[in-house]
């Protein structure tokens, strides 16, 4: 009876990491679909990705009323204990970045509509938006595998992110400020960017869960160059 009892355990928490990777999935797909409405200024595809943003909340609300079961029935412990405090966590950081791909999405419309044009000079955009995507894949990737290692490459890169994300915001204002005709065009392209760097730092609090969830350690509001990969020893 209780090795039923565990492997039925066992395969609901196979069943949450499963959902949390579907929704993954999907967010990936979100943000993909909503930089190139923006790249296209293609308003059918934006607002699909606006109106998905509805599918995205809803698996949330599944997969944490999952975990609030399997907190009051299971009473897990240790590891068992972390991963759905993590899944927990995780979901609510998905949800958020499916936010952002919405308001991206968002920002196209309103480009398209005030007849703008997504013009080369913000190829900067698409840079941060490649290397967002970078992030967020691998964050995914280390959920599905419990990667420490490739957790603490994406929490390391969010600093190169917000670098690029400070330099595009100065090119930005000075678009602005050399072609006030523009301003309306390029508050859209900040708005963008805020968006995308939000992203990176959501992805990177996916893969702190992830080293608190392998090592049982919490690295949040620490500084990881001083830390270093010692701390994940």
């Amino acid at each position: 009876m209780h090795q039923h009892i565990s492997h039925q355990f066992d395969a609901e928490m196979e069943n949450l990491r499963n959902q949390v990777m579907q929704m993954g999935g999907i967010i990936e797909q979100q943000i993909g679909n909503a930089v190139k409405s923006l790249q296209e200024l293609n308003i059918e595809q934006a607002e699909k990705v606006i109106k998905k943003d509805h599918q995205v909340n809803a698996l949330e609300v599944t997969i944490d009323e999952e975990c609030t079961r399997i907190l009051a029935r299971r009473q897990p412990a240790a590891s068992d204990l972390r991963m759905v405090i993590a899944v927990i966590k995780t979901i609510t950081d998905l949800e958020r970045i499916g936010d952002e791909a919405a308001r991206i999405g968002r920002m196209a419309v309103h480009l398209s509509e005030a007849d703008g044009k997504f013009r080369k000079r913000y190829s900067g955009i698409k840079n941060l938006a490649d290397q967002v995507q970078r992030q967020v894949h691998n964050a995914l990737d280390s959920f599905a595998r419990l990667d420490v290692d490739t957790a603490f490459s994406v929490v390391k890169d969010d600093e190169e992110t917000d670098d690029d994300y400070q330099s595009l915001i100065r090119q930005l204002i000075t678009y602005m400020m050399e072609d006030p005709r523009c301003i309306s065009e390029v508050l859209d392209m900040l708005w963008t960017a805020r968006s995308l760097e939000r992203i990176g730092d959501h992805a990177k609090n996916i893969c702190e869960y992830v080293i608190y969830l392998v090592k049982g350690k919490d690295i949040r509001h620490t500084d990881i160059n001083a830390v270093g990969k010692g701390l994940l020893t």
